[in-house]
């Protein structure tokens, strides 16, 4: 199943996108994301694997699958597709995360995912 959820910043493209593509900064609008290595540095990169740490403990292979530089970029983790995308927009820009998973999991996942797409226009915003 697939689920688009979107939210408006007042922040620039290029901030936004700093917060979302660069492993590092995750922390700052997903908590529960607890490191990540082999993904790219600064930024994610095409074609590179590596892992996530969720909820400090739990280490899970994820790889880059595309990479649009400052607009997109999708990966893989465990049953989760997930593309992150960020456009311009008249006084700021939009933010969207597009899920793909399985149903069960996209039930359980997608409104976490809700919540963190908009803490991330918030935290752009700061």
């Amino acid at each position: 199943m697939t689920r688009t959820c979107t939210a408006s910043s007042v922040a620039p493209a290029e901030t936004l996108w700093a917060l979302v593509a660069r492993p590092d900064r995750w922390s700052t609008w997903a908590p529960h994301v607890r490191g990540a290595w082999g993904l790219g540095s600064p930024e994610v990169e095409a074609g590179r694997r590596g892992a996530v740490r969720l909820l400090g403990v739990l280490p899970v292979p994820a790889r880059i699958d595309a990479v649009e530089p400052g607009r997109s970029w999708a990966w893989i983790v465990g049953p989760v597709h997930l593309v992150h995308a960020v456009e311009p927009a008249p006084g700021g820009c939009v933010v969207s995360m597009t899920l793909d998973a399985p149903a069960p999991v996209e039930a359980a996942y997608g409104p976490v995912v809700a919540l963190f797409t908009r803490r991330l226009a918030e935290v752009a915003a700061r």
